[in-house]
């Protein structure tokens, strides 16, 4: 094959896959032309790329009205690719970058019923340091992993953790009051992270972010935990939130989140 071969085809497949992506975008059935029109290219060409597509079942064509839209090889692909993300791969790199950045415990939780899980771990390097074994729980209500994960339920799901579940004080500053953790969960979604200042235990200070799935569903949380005095407020709501905000939303695009 010659060069010039080479770089058409490697046109085609790039204009291949741009069709796929406007017909992903748009969420329903396209003609012809408007596929043309938007993406800039000769109907004949988008005829024939649309005709390659639907040749492999990633493109099928409407029966009467002619319109296109994405074929169930599409969904397929897609699918398999959603259920061979491992989030602990995907997030370990970040994890570790935070622990770099500011050398104290990074976790990964999920929740699990109404308690928080934690799934992956990588340890600080101090000698004082905040700990849990992955697979170890916690309630959620009072950690920051928790309450960043209980802060995205939906009113629904609120209302019962509400009604099931019993707010005990671990520490003195453990919020036992449904109206006040009620505001704190609002404060928490509107801002975009959660703090604990010693509410599970009591010289532990903790930051974490939710991570997004491409339901956009809440569906795990990154925090950096580490002791009191390591950790004054200056920092945590600073640079801290920034980073585990920032490092938390890297881990969700790479989960197919898009805000």
């Amino acid at each position: 094959m010659t060069r010039v071969n080479k770089i058409k085809g490697v046109q085609a497949v790039d204009r291949a896959l741009a069709i796929l992506e406007t017909l992903a975008r748009e969420g329903s059935p396209m003609m012809l032309s408007t596929i043309s029109s938007e993406l800039g290219l000769n109907i004949s060409t988008v005829h024939r790329l649309l005709n390659a597509l639907a040749a492999h079942g990633l493109v099928e064509q409407e029966l009467y009205q002619g319109r296109y839209r994405l074929g169930i090889k599409a969904f397929e692909i897609g699918t398999r690719a959603l259920y061979s993300l491992d989030i602990r791969s995907i997030a370990r790199p970040a994890l570790q970058q935070l622990v770099d950045d500011f050398n104290e415990t990074a976790n990964l939780a999920i929740l699990d019923k109404y308690d928080v899980v934690y799934i992956d771990q990588i340890e600080s390097s101090n000698i004082i340091k905040m700990l849990v074994r992955p697979g170890s729980r916690a309630p959620s209500y009072c950690t920051g992993a928790g309450k960043v994960l209980l802060s995205h339920l939906s009113e629904n799901q609120l209302n019962k953790f509400f009604q099931e579940v019993t707010l005990l004080p671990y520490t003195p500053a453990t919020i036992t009051d449904p109206t006040r953790l009620r505001q704190e969960l609002q404060e928490i979604r509107q801002r975009g992270f959660a703090l604990d200042y010693g509410e599970r235990e009591e010289e532990v200070r903790c930051v974490a972010a939710p991570i997004f799935n491409h339901d956009k569903k809440a569906i795990a949380a990154i925090s950096v935990a580490g002791p009191a005095q390591r950790m004054p407020p200056k920092l945590m709501t600073g640079k801290l939130a920034t980073a585990v905000v920032q490092v938390a939303l890297q881990i969700s695009s790479s989960l197919g989140y898009r805000a």
